[in-house]
């Protein structure tokens, strides 16, 4: 029995695609093997990504995909946009930190969320988050 593993690129604009990136990213994770309740926890990170570029960016994309690194089998999540970038990464990822009166808790929490978790940003060129989470 082969597996296939179908990797997906959702737009993300408003609200709605939100939860079709949370949705694609729970049956890949479930495709690869992942629990429930990791699948929930893979789930949640994409989300809070794809709001973050609902809020600050208003497009741009989410890609989801099977990966391994020869030892593991995992997801790999990539959050791209070209919106107004983070000017100071180091502030944004403190919790607490916010610029939209939120609990400031959306990207340092979505990195404890995954065991990989990368973010570039560039003033005026946009942001992006890679993120991993492998299967134990």
């Amino acid at each position: 029995m082969v597996t296939v593993f179908v990797e997906s690129t959702v737009p993300i604009e408003r609200e709605a695609d939100i939860v079709t990136a949370r949705q694609k990213g729970r049956e890949l994770a479930a495709a690869v093997g992942f629990s429930g309740t990791e699948q929930t926890v893979i789930a949640l990170a994409i989300s809070e990504i794809a709001r973050n570029i609902v809020s600050y960016a208003r497009r741009g994309k989410v890609f989801i995909s099977p990966t391994n690194d020869g030892r593991r089998r995992g997801v790999l999540v990539i959050a791209e946009d070209e919106g107004p970038g983070i000017p100071d990464i180091e502030l944004a990822m403190r919790d607490g930190y916010s610029t939209a009166r939120s609990f400031g808790v959306g990207l340092p929490g979505t990195k404890r969320l995954m065991d990989e978790f990368q973010l570039e940003s560039a003033v005026g060129r946009g942001t992006t988050v890679r993120m991993t989470k492998w299967l134990r």
